[in-house]
Parts: C-alpha cells; sequence; structure tokens
C-alpha cells in the first residue's frame, strides 16, 4: 500500500477522529516535544517562526523525543463517531527535519465502557511504567491492521499529504496510530462514514437522520471555497464561521439587486449539497442555522429529498442534475437571516414520504453552519425506486 499524492475522493467524507467530533487521545507512549491531542485538532497546522517552549521548538502536531529505549512511539485515539473508516489522511506539514519516517494504523470496535489509563497530556512528558504495563494489558498491539508499515514524506508543502485508502467494511471505535520508531507527525484525518445501531431507536422516535453522528453523509456539492457543507451535519453549534459550510461570493450576481413579492432576492445562481442520510426516514421538522454567519448569510435556502437506490445514488454523486426528474420540494424557497437558528415545521415541511437524500441549496451563495432534518426511520418503498 502507498500514499496519493492528490487528495482522494473519500477526503470528502466525515472526519470521525476529529475533535470537533468528539474524538479523544486516551494514550500516548510520548509526549515530550508537543501533545498527541494536536493531531485530531479541526484547524489546519500551523508554523510559528522563532517561537520555542522549554522542551524544544513549537510544533502544532504530535511530536516525540528521540527516542533512545527500545520499541517505538504510538498513540491510541478514540473515534468521536464510530463508523466505517474509507481512508486516512497522515499531514506532516512542517515536521521536515523531524517527521515520523514510517507510521501504520490499526482498530478495533470495543464495548462501551471500556476504560485506559489516565492520561496527563502535557509537553515533556511520557507515559510512566506502570501506564505502559496497563497498556499492554490491553494488547493493542494485537488489534486489526488498517494500514501496515508505510513509508511518510517529510513536511514540505508538496510532500506533506500522505493518503491511504482503506477497504474494510467494519465499524470501528478506536485506532492505534503508530510511528517508527519517533518524530513528528502533524494530523491524522479518519474519513469515513458514522455507524448508527438503528436497532436500538423506535418507529415513534424523532431522529436528526442526517447528521454525521447518525451516518449522514455528504456526497456532492457545487462550492466549499471557505468550508466543507459536511460541516452542515456536524456535532453541537458551530464554533465559528470556520465551523460551517461557506461558499465564495457568485460572480453571477446582478449589479443592483432585486427581490420577489416574499422578499427574497432575484438572482440567477445558487449552490448546493447533496446528502445521504444516515437511515431513510420521512421528515417533519427543521432546522437552518446560521450561527456565527452575520455579514455572509445565505439570502434564502430550500431542501429537496428523494429516495434512490445504490446505483441511482451512484449516478447522482457529485452532480446537481442526474436525479432532477426524483427530487421533490422539502423545503420551498425560505428566507434566512444573520447568526439565528430557524425552525420550520408543520405546513413549512411539505410531505413528501420517506426519502433517503436531501439538497439543500443556497441562493445566492453565503454561509449555513447546521443543518437538521429530525424525522422517523422508515424503510424505502422498493416499488417507488
Amino acid at each position: 500500500m502507498s500514499s496519493t499524492t492528490s487528495p482522494p475522493s473519500f477526503t470528502q467524507l466525515n472526519d470521525l477522529a476529529c475533535a470537533k467530533a468528539g474524538g479523544m487521545v486516551l494514550f500516548a507512549t510520548d509526549d515530550w516535544f508537543a501533545v498527541a491531542d494536536n493531531l485530531i485538532k479541526g484547524d489546519p497546522p500551523q508554523w510559528k517562526e522563532g517561537v520555542f517552549t522549554e522542551y524544544g521548538k513549537w510544533m502544532d502536531g504530535w511530536e516525540s523525543r528521540r527516542k533512545r529505549l527500545v520499541g517505538h512511539d504510538w498513540c491510541i485515539v478514540q473515534l468521536g463517531v464510530s463508523g466505517v473508516i474509507s481512508g486516512v489522511e497522515v499531514d506532516t506539514s512542517y515536521f521536515t527535519g523531524n517527521y515520523a519516517p514510517r507510521f501504520s494504523l490499526q482498530a478495533a470496535c470495543l464495548p462501551d465502557g471500556t476504560t485506559f489509563p489516565t492520561r496527563q497530556s502535557k509537553m515533556g512528558t511520557a507515559a510512566s511504567p506502570q501506564q505502559i504495563t496497563a497498556m499492554e494489558k490491553m494488547k493493542t498491539e494485537k488489534w486489526t491492521e488498517l494500514v501496515p508499515m508505510t513509508p511518510l514524506r517529510p513536511g514540505y508543502p508538496d510532500t506533506c499529504k500522505n493518503y491511504f485508502p482503506i477497504s474494510s467494511t467494519q465499524r470501528w471505535t478506536h485506532v492505534r496510530l503508530n510511528m517508527y520508531p519517533d518524530g513528528g507527525i502533524a494530523r491524522l484525518r479518519v474519513y469515513g462514514i458514522g455507524s448508527k445501531d438503528w436497532s436500538t431507536v423506535k418507529n415513534s422516535e424523532l431522529v436528526d437522520l442526517v447528521a454525521m453522528e447518525n451516518g449522514g453523509v455528504c456526497l456532492g456539492f457545487s462550492n466549499a471555497h471557505y468550508g466543507h457543507p459536511r460541516n452542515a451535519i456536524g456535532l453541537g453549534r458551530a464554533e465559528n464561521m470556520g465551523d460551517g459550510w461557506e461558499t465564495a461570493r457568485r460572480l453571477d450576481r446582478p449589479p443592483v439587486l432585486q427581490a420577489d413579492k416574499s422578499g427574497v432576492l432575484m438572482v440567477p445562481g445558487c449552490e448546493w449539497a447533496v446528502y445521504r442520510l444516515g437511515h431513510p426516514g420521512v421528515i417533519l421538522k427543521i432546522e437552518i442555522d446560521t450561527n456565527h454567519f452575520k455579514g455572509n448569510y445565505p439570502d434564502s435556502c430550500r431542501i429537496e429529498a428523494c429516495a434512490l437506490s445504490p446505483k441511482e445514488e451512484e449516478a447522482v454523486f457529485g452532480t446537481d442534475s442526474a436525479a432532477t426528474g426524483k427530487w421533490k420540494t422539502l423545503l420551498g424557497p425560505t428566507k434566512l437571516s444573520a447568526h439565528r437558528r430557524r425552525f420550520l415545521s408543520g405546513g413549512q415541511v411539505q410531505p413528501v414520504g420517506a426519502v433517503s437524500h436531501v439538497r439543500l441549496t443556497m441562493a445566492p451563495d453565503g454561509g449555513i453552519s447546521r443543518m437538521r432534518l429530525w424525522g422517523f426511520p422508515r424503510a424505502l418503498n422498493p416499488a417507488k425506486l
């Protein structure tokens, strides 16, 4: 297995390990120069010229000391959202003479309540002999290997991104990142789709069917200049504008804007994103949140929905026209405002039956921090596919 140089399609999926999604570093053998928790930060790695700590150069990633003991360094990450992993990105940005020359990745599906030794998460520290002994009893080195020991490239702009596809279809809750033998890695991205046990959900229970933690995923979009549309189905409310879906300003905006009788701007263009629900269902309530988008929120949005078979989804992926005949209006053009949650239900949400996919469209452009689609999980009607 070898890394690829350009971002593969799996990087459009959700980052299951990201701290914003609830990911946590549970154990690391060594945190001397920079703590392993940095691996799962949502923001891109940064460089601070001339900044040093009492332990060495400040680095935005995980960097262990130069190993003078037997073995190699490794850490355990609990995924924020358990699910199927389609690929990983190992980013060595700014680690040029100190990057980890090799790595491997293992995974496990552990039961709820599994405990690990208490983590200190502090520069200049390493796991104690007692912690190492406790981890040895957990036999994490026996976890399933997803990526074998593989060379990494140094953290220069043209070599820092290392991508590795993963073919496993199992559900995972934890991963073990191994560095051979030591060094630095800036970020670990674990791309995939959340996996929820829907047998525990009652037919009468309202669930956010598109939420990342419930298996929702963005399949395609028109523009993600400032923020990826997968952010719109993330956990909680957005932390800032970077934690939402934000597009560039459309260049086909009219020189002078005009509105229709309902106050919606009449513009020729729009931006869209297509999502697959975590489970097909009947959508009854909608939330559109423009939190933090104060001078750059969309004028309006609309949502369409449809029921697609896997083959039809493959045809639709990444386009806005292939399934035009199947899209039904779930939410008509709806005026939005700055930095505000908009809740819609009742007659505002059109009855379209059980659906599997939605298309969120904003006009003309701007930012939406979150979209919530509450409904009842339901099976699709095979006769209508």
